[in-house]
């Protein structure tokens, strides 16, 4: 899709909206950046190689993480200074970075993500557990993405093995203190009930 890659020179409007994680700050545009259901989500510079929106972002000595969707874009400050003062510099570069159709992506990332999560689904895992697989990141998919893409967020299938699951949070997910509660008693529960071969959902990076 094209049109992800460069955002059309036209007005753009661009409000604020706080996540649950008080570290991160949604940024909501009327203007389409990626094609629905798909983000990225750059921890770091380095990750940011194929997006040239998100380097400009790390400029911001504040900036740790970008996490990219169709219409907003989540920024998660490193700063001790409070979101009232970082939003309106924040809002006036994006609105003039994209105002200028300045290049979002150098590829379109829905096929870079599509073929990441059908290796994730396959891989060497037997076809009973590719499967199960499938019926997870479909339900990640249709269920869970909706609600935490609310949040500025991402919850994405990494593996499922022996009856556990291993998801990646991105966004204003990771590092979020609710994001435990929300990964037990939200997603565990509905995959578990679900999809009965599910023990256990975990986080990478999280011990619970």
């Amino acid at each position: 899709m094209a049109d992800t890659l460069t955002s059309p020179a036209a007005p753009v409007s661009i409000y604020a909206e706080a996540s649950p994680n008080p570290e991160s700050m949604k940024f909501v545009l009327n203007t389409q950046l990626l094609s629905e259901g798909v983000s990225v989500d750059y921890p770091n510079l380095e990750a940011a190689a194929n997006s040239p929106l998100a380097q400009e972002l790390f400029n911001f000595d504040y900036v740790g993480r970008v996490f990219i969707a169709a219409n907003f874009v989540t920024i998660t400050k490193t700063s001790d200074l409070t979101w009232t003062h970082l939003i309106p510099e924040l809002r006036t570069f994006l609105k003039s970075y994209v105002e200028a159709g300045g290049p979002i992506f150098t590829v379109d990332p829905a096929a870079e993500q599509k073929a990441a999560q059908h290796a994730a689904a396959t891989g060497d895992a037997s076809e009973q557990d590719q499967q199960i697989s499938q019926k997870v990141i479909d339900l990640l998919e249709n269920y869970v993405r909706p609600a935490v893409e609310q949040d500025g967020g991402n919850i994405t299938f990494r593996s499922y093995k022996q009856g556990v699951v291993t998801v990646n949070l991105q966004g204003s997910c990771s590092g979020c203190p609710s994001a435990t509660v929300t990964l037990k008693s939200g997603i565990e529960n509905l995959l578990k009930r679900m999809v009965p071969e599910v023990t256990e959902v975990v986080a990478e990076g999280i011990t619970v």
